[in-house]
């Protein structure tokens, strides 16, 4: 059975993330994600996400397509996380593409296309207008 591994930070979580997920599962075969830290979500956006980690990842075990969760520490610790999890292909949204096609190495690396018109950043900047 083939293992896919996906990667992000699922803050207010939203339909492409659940696209996302879905589109991820819909390869075949077990799906892991990764969810980063609250201080690696901070290094990466320069916040810290409004749901603390053990809420995403609470959130995130508990979507149907999702077969384990793992903390995502470090972009550098990518290809420690496809082996430890033996993972035949890494899922990255498109807007990653390229970034890590040196991965193809050791798993097939899939970009797959965002939800249009969607994200975590506009959702909560329409949020602090109220």
């Amino acid at each position: 059975m083939k293992k896919i591994i996906t990667f992000g930070t699922f803050d207010v979580f939203h339909i492409g993330h659940l696209n996302i997920l879905r589109r991820a599962k819909e390869l075949g075969g077990t799906l892991i994600v990764g969810v980063s830290s609250d201080d690696f979500s901070f290094k990466k956006k320069g916040r810290f996400p409004f749901y603390q980690e053990n809420e995403r990842l609470s959130i995130i075990s508990g979507i149907k397509y999702v077969d384990s969760v793992f903390l995502e520490e470090s972009l550098e610790l990518k290809i420690e996380y496809i082996k430890k999890y033996k993972a035949d292909v890494l899922v990255m949204g498109d807007d990653w593409t390229g970034k890590f096609d040196y991965l193809s190495k050791i798993t097939n690396v899939i970009y797959l296309e965002r939800t249009p018109t969607v994200s975590t950043s506009s959702i909560i900047e329409v949020i602090k207008k109220f």
